[in-house]
């Protein structure tokens, strides 16, 4: 792969990437960190790829933090994976390309061996890790399988920052009137979100139930409607909102979402869709496939107030 200037990005085809979204694929960019496991990120999280570039060093680094760059007039922090991930030593030698990351409003350098090529994969064939190595099966959220047979571990991404620079502050947020008769059902695979948006949620007063990956949720959610069919209640009275995230194995938060919106049976429930992929190709698809908002993580503030609003607005 060439990888050898900042102009060489991977976001050339933005606009068939985002119709991918929609489609229940997408495309992950394969690397590996020195050992004989593949690992992978979604492309529309990394801005770029380049040789290792020189790294400023810098007092009271967090673990796995060699430093900083300037790139293109910003400070951006450069983190080695493989420290991360606790497959390497302190002292090991950095890797040999980098690749620019940006995600959850933050940009980050992941120092990597050797970027290899970028795969299209459909997500009901990226499923729940399992059988992971105890050193990295923290900050893996799903695995999917190559052609050979050969397995890739996708990084969650949100965990590594959150690891690194600690997770976000939930601070004051005022309760919803009568938020104890409100119902919120949210979808999210990674375990840091999932535990963020309940702090939220649980400031804000409501009830809420939760799924791990989008066919889990679209089961579920059936299921709820299917019953409130046969007791004869609007499925409106058992969900007030459904808050999704836009990756997830088996099925993402796009094709779920249209699922919901072409389904009448959810008719007048709002979709909020909460995602750590901030641009605004992402967003165009999201109100493509009808999401009634689109809130980029994790801004504890905004999702409450977008929450809040949506919840009143159908009060």
């Amino acid at each position: 792969m060439k990888h050898d200037s900042p102009e060489n990005t991977f976001l050339e085809a933005v606009d068939g990437r985002t119709m991918l979204a929609g489609s229940n694929r997408m495309e992950i960019l394969l690397f590996s960190l020195g050992t004989k496991e593949t690992f992978g990120i979604n492309v529309f999280k990394v801005r770029e790829v380049s040789k290792t570039p020189f790294i400023t060093r810098a007092p009271n680094m967090p673990g796995g933090v060699e430093g900083l760059i300037s790139l293109r007039g910003n400070v951006i922090p450069v983190l080695s994976l493989a420290k991360v991930l606790g497959i390497s030593a302190p002292g090991d030698a950095l890797g040999g390309s980098m690749m620019v990351t940006e995600y959850s409003k933050r940009t980050l350098g992941f120092l990597v061996e050797e970027v290899d090529r970028i795969i299209r994969v459909d997500w009901d064939k990226v499923r729940t890790p399992e059988n992971v190595s105890s050193s990295v099966h923290s900050f893996i959220t799903a695995i999917t399988e190559l052609p050979d047979g050969g397995l890739v571990s996708i990084l969650d991404v949100e965990t590594i920052l959150a690891n690194t620079f600690g997770e976000a502050v939930i601070g004051n947020i005022a309760p919803l009137g009568g938020g104890h008769e409100v119902n919120v059902f949210f979808v999210d695979d990674s375990a840091v979100a999932r535990r963020k948006i309940s702090e939220v949620l649980d400031k804000l007063g409501v009830r809420h139930k939760h799924a791990q990956n989008g066919l889990e949720a679209w089961t579920r959610l059936e299921g709820m409607a299917s019953h409130a069919q046969q007791t004869g209640r609007p499925l409106a009275e058992e969900i007030d909102l459904i808050l999704v995230d836009a990756e997830m194995p088996e099925m993402d938060g796009y094709v779920l979402t249209r699922n919901i919106k072409n389904d009448p049976r959810f008719e007048g429930i709002p979709v909020v869709m909460h995602s750590s992929l901030s641009s605004e190709a992402n967003r165009a698809m999201g109100k493509r496939v009808g999401v009634d908002a689109y809130v980029a993580k994790f801004d504890a503030d905004v999702l409450a107030d977008t929450l809040r609003s949506m919840l009143n607005r159908g009060r």
